[in-house]
């Protein structure tokens, strides 16, 4: 009986050691999608919207609003057909389709709508296919003449959009605008006025979204330290220290006091990744260095959050506000990772005697082997 019984479990825990491998492959090949930044300036009786956009999704018409990864899509293979075109050939494809993206804005001038015009299209010309191409739009529209205030937002099938007020000083509006929300009314001069409940509500989900489901190598850097041990104890240790450091840096690098270019600081997260995953296999138990690494790394990730946040942009008015609320749905969005684990894992099986040998290991094989796979991607290709 004992014997069947640990073989019924072994299968079990092999089954979601593969499911956990197919995950985690698929999302080393992903083509992941992100959110669009656009630049709002209000000038009077006009308003200029400048747009960084990933114009193949639109024309392929990936539905932003239900997938992470156009790999995923319908539309996978006509996204590919348009990633693998030269700029020129895909700006020409866009503005044959632009008639069908203008009547998704949702832009209101008080109770008038608002049509744009496209201005200028600017596709970025990236040689590596598989990686997501940038490229940039400049919409212009005309007000009306009557000093109403502007709301902007557009289709929820064109996916996230963190808009960003310009021109307005220090309390600029900015906001991270999801499954097709329209922004708060901007007065055409000085700026909104936000309730601090309500923008730290907005940077809770902001922190939370890019952790889950959009921070892939953040979700394998908690992955990593969870399958040395899903034990208490130790993972409390190493998920505080990595939240004070990355809390830290986070601080830090939004103030501008530390600032160091993605182009470094994202291929050191990815050797983080690769580092925790293979002192997983070479050691049994947390080793008294572990912290410090964990801590190492903790500030490396801070930097990469403030990265991404100084993209979303902080609401001047609101500067504290706005970075504990990012921070504490970035630390919800860990805690969820790790608590869906443990309940998928650590609950069943962290005490069995093949926990490091089929699963542990295994895990952080293939943690390891797709960390450095983005090393490789994010310094050679």
């Amino acid at each position: 009986m004992a014997i069947s019984l640990n073989v019924s479990w072994l299968k079990s825990s092999l089954t979601m050691v593969m499911l956990l491998f197919v995950a985690m492959l698929t999302a080393a090949q992903a083509h992941e999608t992100r959110p669009a930044i656009g630049d709002l300036v209000i000038d009077n009786n006009e308003i200029t919207l400048n747009l960084d956009v990933n114009l193949e999704a639109f024309v392929a018409g990936v539905d932003l609003s239900d997938v992470e990864d156009t790999n995923l899509s319908d539309q996978a293979a006509e996204y590919d057909n348009l990633r693998a075109l030269p700029p020129g050939e895909l700006e020409q494809q866009f503005r044959t389709f632009w008639p069908q993206m203008q009547t998704g804005f949702k832009i209101m001038a008080g109770e008038t709508k608002i049509v744009p015009e496209l201005a200028e299209v600017e596709v970025t010309d990236e040689a590596n296919v598989e990686l997501l191409r940038d490229s940039k739009l400049t919409l212009r529209a005309e007000l009306p003449d009557d000093n109403t205030p502007v709301t902007v937002g557009w289709d929820q099938k064109f996916g996230q959009l963190v808009l960003r007020q310009q021109d307005a000083g220090p309390d600029a509006y900015t906001a991270f605008l999801r499954n097709g929300e329209v922004s708060a009314a901007i007065p055409r001069s000085g700026t909104v006025d936000e309730s601090t409940w309500s923008v730290f509500k907005r940077y809770v989900v902001a922190g939370f979204e890019h952790i889950l489901p959009l921070g892939l190598d953040h979700i394998l850097f908690v992955l990593g330290l969870f399958f040395l041990s899903p034990k208490l104890k130790p993972l409390l240790l190493q998920v505080t220290t990595f939240t004070l450091a990355h809390t830290l840096t986070l601080a830090l690098g939004i103030l501008g006091i530390i600032n160091i270019a993605p182009e470094i600081v994202e291929p050191l997260i990815a050797a983080s990744i690769v580092y925790v995953a293979v002192e997983n296999i070479i050691s049994s138990e947390m080793k008294p260095w572990r912290l410090i690494i964990v801590l190492l790394f903790g500030l490396l990730h801070g930097l990469g959050f403030a990265s991404v946040l100084g993209e979303f942009g902080l609401d001047g008015s609101r500067f504290v506000t706005s970075l504990i609320g990012f921070n504490i749905g970035v630390e919800l969005g860990q805690l969820t990772v790790i608590a869906l684990a443990y309940l998928a894992v650590g609950l069943w099986f962290s005490y069995r005697p093949f926990y490091r040998t089929y699963i542990s290991n295994p895990a952080s094989v293939i943690i390891g082997l797709i960390g450095a796979y983005w090393f490789i991607e994010r310094v050679f290709l």
